[in-house]
Order: C-alpha cells, then sequence, then structure tokens
C-alpha cells in the first residue's frame, strides 16, 4: 500500500537552466577547506574504484578536500592512483569486505566532513548495516549524509538506522524497490513516497523528492547512463555540491541536472552507448560551468 504525502499532490517541476541559474550554488571561496570536505567511506577489495570514481566527481563539481576511507587492503593503492585524496584505511573481514566497526579508523574525519558519501564499493551488507548508525553518530550534526549502493539495501525498512541528521538517499530503480519493500512502478509518485517514509532527499532515474512532497524532474537521460560506476559519478557530484554548502534538496537537483546534461553531452561526442563512467565525471565541470 502507497503512503499517503497529499490528497492532491503537485505535478512534478521541470529542472531547467534557467530554474537552476535562479537557484544558484553557494559561491565558493579560495580555501579548499571553505568549499566543503567530502569523506567517501566503500572500496571494499573487489571495487575500489567506485569509491575512487565517486570522490573525483566530488572535486569535479567543486568540493575542495576529499577524503577516502577504503579497505586496508586496496588503500595504499589508491593512495598512489589518487593523489588528490587523503585515504584512511579501514579493517576488512576475511573476504575483503569492509568491516562495519571498522568506521572508528574514521572518527575523526566523520566528525569534520561537510558531507560524507556511505555505499560505494561496499559488498557486504551485514557490515554495512553496522557501519551505517556508527558512521550517523560520528559526523557532526549538520554533516550531510548519502547514501548509494548497499548502503541503501541496509536501510530497507529500518528509515533510522542512519540517524536524523539531514540525507540524500541516490537509489536506482531496483534500490527504490528495495527500499519500498514492493516494485517501484511510478518514479514519480515513488519518489515521493521513499522521502516522505525515510525523510529525506531522495533521487530516482531523473526525479528528485523532498520529505515535505516537492518534486522535481530532470528527466531520465540517454541510455548510456546506464553503465558501470555511473551511480557512482551521481552520488560523489551530489556530495561534493552538499560539502560546498548547498542544502540536500538543492545539491541532489543540480547533481542529478549535471549527471544527464554531462551523459546528453558524451552521447553525442562520443556514441549513444560505450561512454565511461570516468567521462561522465570529468565532463561534470564542464556542464556545472555552463550554467555560471
Amino acid at each position: 500500500m502507497r503512503e499517503r504525502t497529499g490528497a492532491h499532490p503537485e505535478p512534478a517541476e521541470e529542472v531547467t537552466p534557467e530554474l537552476l541559474r535562479a537557484w544558484p550554488l553557494p559561491e565558493p571561496s579560495g580555501s579548499k577547506r571553505s568549499r566543503g570536505e567530502v569523506l567517501v567511506l566503500g572500496g571494499a577489495l573487489r571495487s575500489p574504484g567506485a569509491a575512487m570514481l565517486a570522490g573525483r566527481a566530488a572535486l569535479r563539481v567543486g568540493a575542495g578536500r576529499l577524503t577516502l576511507a577504503v579497505g586496508a587492503s586496496v588503500a595504499a593503492q589508491v593512495a598512489v592512483a589518487f593523489p588528490e585524496s587523503g585515504v584512511v584505511p579501514l579493517p576488512e573481514t576475511s573476504s575483503g569486505a569492509v568491516r562495519g566497526a571498522g568506521v572508528r579508523e574514521a572518527a575523526g574525519d566523520l566528525a569534520g566532513a561537510d558531507a560524507v558519501l556511505l555505499g560505494p564499493g561496499l559488498d557486504d551488507a551485514t557490515e554495512t548495516a553496522r557501519m551505517l548508525p556508527r558512521a550517523a553518530r560520528a559526523a557532526g550534526r549538520d554533516t550531510v549524509i548519502v547514501l548509494d549502493a548497499f548502503a541503501l539495501g541496509a536501510l530497507a525498512g529500518r528509515p533510522r538506522l542512519a540517524g536524523d541528521g539531514p540525507r540524500i538517499l541516490t537509489p536506482n530503480t531496483e534500490e527504490a524497490s528495495r527500499l519500498l519493500g514492493r516494485e517501484a512502478d511510478d518514479l514519480d509518485a515513488d519518489t515521493r513516497e521513499l522521502a516522505h517514509r525515510y525523510r529525506a532527499v531522495v533521487t530516482c532515474f531523473g526525479r528528485v523528492a523532498s520529505p515535505d512532497g516537492r518534486l522535481l524532474s530532470v528527466g531520465d537521460g540517454d541510455a548510456g547512463l546506464g553503465t558501470s560506476g555511473s551511480g557512482d559519478a551521481l552520488a560523489g557530484a551530489i556530495t561534493g555540491l552538499a560539502a560546498r554548502g548547498a542544502e540536500p534538496l538543492q545539491a541532489a537537483v543540480w547533481g542529478t541536472y549535471l549527471h544527464v546534461a554531462a551523459g546528453r553531452r558524451l552521447s553525442g561526442s562520443v556514441g549513444r552507448l560505450g561512454f565511461l563512467a570516468s567521462e561522465i565525471v570529468d565532463r561534470l565541470t564542464a556542464e556545472l560551468d555552463a550554467l555560471s
């Protein structure tokens, strides 16, 4: 049964460049710390690249400082491959999953972060469920927590697991179905329901909803966006904008628009299918600049 978020919900607002220019992002200053600190929690042994893609996306949209908290077995390699980022090694299970309790190793980074992205490259549901409340408790009261990938599966049915602070959820349609406990078959209504149920801003397949029922539509984007790592690029962009000082709904709307716009531009310059998530990430800065 669907939850009622209003007897006659307003139709989705179309997100256009004009709407975004009338809703400007916070002005950056020269200091990397004043442009926001991002912490990405993820990067298990089998998928450290997910955390790296998300972190690069955060920097591409203007965040000032980045730390990646990843599995200890890959931390040194990540540090060498990504010299722009600080790296915190996290304890792992025997299979290479990041231990949930090991998030204490990043406690200082959590307390100092303006925005935290939890999920990219995690691959153990039980350990991720252990990590969520620990990370939420260690983060600052105003820290924006963005949940992606396995973090969304851990959250399903337990809306308070990630605390009561500002949160943004970035599910694809399969993850939305898990969060709802049924098939997601009406993206407008379902995105609104998720935002209401989990008391978070939600972006799902081009729709962005806030807990008060507001819904904005960016559009589905091109089929080429359905590629490995694309969701990490989206989540990272949103986290970077939140770290810069955008409130959660604004960060989600702008980040979703930039992600879709980058995909459309790559469809024209590279091909409708076959462009890579790393190319999406590297296109974000130009799309952001085009709105200035």
